[in-house]
């Protein structure tokens, strides 16, 4: 029931929005007032948002970034991570906000705080959602940016791989990155819908960006919110560590929550996010 109300309520929203595309960006806009750019996280469309976007819509303006690959956007050729940043920028400075506030999850979070570690824009506040500037050194000992490659036993692996076993793959993850059954289908969905070389070669730019240094240039109000899984203890080190260069920040362990924390506690995402909002 809820589901179908939070559908009912997006078309009557939908019906009053706009939609942009900028090469390798769609942003949808819906609502008024204050602006609020939303990025979504790799392999999520804008309308991972969809939950949010009924909330605050009323008084804010909001911007559903979907990326290039993903959804319904046409994949480009090369330099994905950098050709979404740098259409971002754009969208950002044709727009000319004033006070910006931006919501990212995971992905989307590294944006955001590649985004403000530039201070090029009026950017606001922040809320990052399960990310972190550098999320290849928490997967991979000894990291160097410089070491990863493209063209790896892997990344091969997964460009061949058939689609029935890349759908268990889907949902293998999807079931460990939220707590919330309901919502698997969906992220494994969007996963699966993914064109296969975004998806391979996308997430290697991820893992290459390092930004742990450039946070210390970020003047932003910034509220991390962090799911504390499988305890708060196990991530604390890790968030500590990598956000240890920003110097005004507000790190909140949400427990009982995977990845998803917008999916799996909503009522407590919400009300953080209502706070830094207002």
């Amino acid at each position: 029931m809820k589901s179908l109300i939070v559908s009912l309520a997006l078309v009557f929203f939908v019906n009053f929005s706009l939609l942009a595309q900028i090469s390798s960006i769609q942003v949808e806009v819906v609502g008024q007032g204050d602006p609020v750019l939303l990025l979504p996280g790799f392999t999520c469309p804008g309308e991972v948002w969809a939950e949010t976007v009924e909330k605050i819509s009323r008084n804010h303006e909001c911007h559903l970034v979907s990326y290039a690959g993903f959804g319904d956007v046409p994949a480009i050729d090369s330099s994905w991570l950098q050709t979404v940043k740098k259409d971002i920028n754009q969208y950002i400075q044709e727009n000319k906000f004033v006070k910006l506030s931006i919501v990212g999850h995971s992905m989307g979070g590294t944006l955001a705080l590649w985004l403000a570690s530039e201070n090029q824009f009026d950017i606001k506040k922040l809320l990052i959602v399960d990310a972190l500037p550098c999320m290849g050194a928490m997967m991979i000992p000894n990291y160097s940016s410089d070491k990863i490659s493209y063209n790896t036993e892997y990344n091969n692996n997964l460009l061949k791989m058939n689609d029935e076993d890349f759908r268990g793959m889907a949902m293998n993850f999807a079931v460990f990155m939220s707590n919330s059954a309901s919502k698997h289908q969906q992220i494994a969905d969007w996963m699966i819908k993914a064109d296969r070389k975004t998806y391979v070669y996308g997430y290697t730019d991820l893992l290459k960006l390092d930004l742990r240094e450039d946070i210390k240039n970020i003047e932003s109000q910034v509220v991390i919110l962090a799911a504390a899984n499988p305890s708060k203890s196990m991530v604390e080190g890790v968030y500590n560590n990598q956000f240890a260069a920003l110097k005004s920040k507000e790190i909140v362990y949400i427990e009982n929550s995977a990845h998803f924390i917008m999916f799996d506690q909503f009522e407590t995402y919400m009300n953080e996010l209502k706070q830094l909002l207002n």
